[in-house]
């Protein structure tokens, strides 16, 4: 494969193409982004192109990543990654997951995990952990904006949008992130009733990270998710809730980078 431009790119993975944010050096980090897509001015993804060659797609049907009319499920993305790693030659790579983008990382990594050295999930959403009446996870769909915001951010000023300022392609684009949220994670929602017994495949070092205002992800959901995968841990950060990446770049970043030299 060709050498991939730095910035905002396009790369083809089989028959599919993506968006591509590519930046920085050294060791490969793979980010799979949650369900609202990927902002690629977000601080955190320059912080760690300090330290890593960062890799961030949108999954297709996101941001301006076509939906192949294939695509229906958490599994089509799990092996489109997959063949992302080998189309790339990715090795020793570190793979990051947030929320929805957790769920596939750790699909992915019971496939197969030999390109990979790390793990690091946050805020991950994929296996039922209650019984069949209890909910895990707020229905965000049937939830109004502003409680929504509350329970994403440790500040709901930040979930602030004036959609008064925004292009038609940026009202476009948060139209489809939401309609292929749903796509993939609506029935059963947000989670896959046999991952739970396939998590004890992954043997890298895995880190869970939870901000401590999460409401969408409580602590005893995290750490039953972190139980099922061996030598797994749980890190909490301050002042963040289901983004802390966003909230808290700086800390979320420093975790990362500590975890990744370990």
């Amino acid at each position: 494969m060709d050498p991939l431009a730095s910035g905002i790119t396009r790369l083809k993975v089989a028959d599919v193409e993506l968006e591509l944010f590519h930046k920085g050096a050294g060791r490969p980090l793979l980010i799979l982004h949650g369900g609202g897509g990927l902002d690629h001015r977000s601080e955190y993804l320059d912080l760690l192109a300090a330290h890593f060659e960062v890799f961030a797609p949108s999954h297709p049907g996101f941001g301006h990543s076509p939906l192949p009319e294939r695509f229906e499920s958490v599994d089509d993305l799990a092996y489109l990654y997959l063949d992302l790693l080998d189309a790339c030659d990715l090795k020793d790579a570190v793979l990051i997951g947030f929320s929805l983008g957790g769920w596939i990382a750790a699909e992915l990594a019971v496939r197969c995990a030999h390109r990979l050295s790390k793990l690091v999930l946050v805020g991950a959403v994929g296996i039922k952990v209650s019984d069949r009446e209890t909910r895990d996870i707020p229905d965000i769909f049937a939830t109004a904006p502003d409680d929504v915001a509350r329970l994403v951010f440790h500040d709901p000023a930040r979930a602030a949008v004036d959609f008064g300022a925004l292009t038609d392609e940026e009202l476009t684009i948060i139209a489809r992130n939401r309609e292929s949220l749903a796509l993939y994670t609506w029935e059963p929602y947000m989670h896959n009733p046999g991952l739970r017994y396939q998590l004890h495949r992954i043997h890298i070092p895995t880190l869970f990270i939870r901000g401590a205002s999460d409401g969408l992800i409580s602590q005893k959901y995290a750490e039953a998710y972190a139980a099922l995968i061996p030598g797994a841990r749980l890190e909490v950060i301050a002042e963040a809730g289901h983004l802390p990446q966003i909230e808290q770049p700086r800390k979320f970043a420093d975790r990362v980078v500590s975890f990744a030299r370990q």
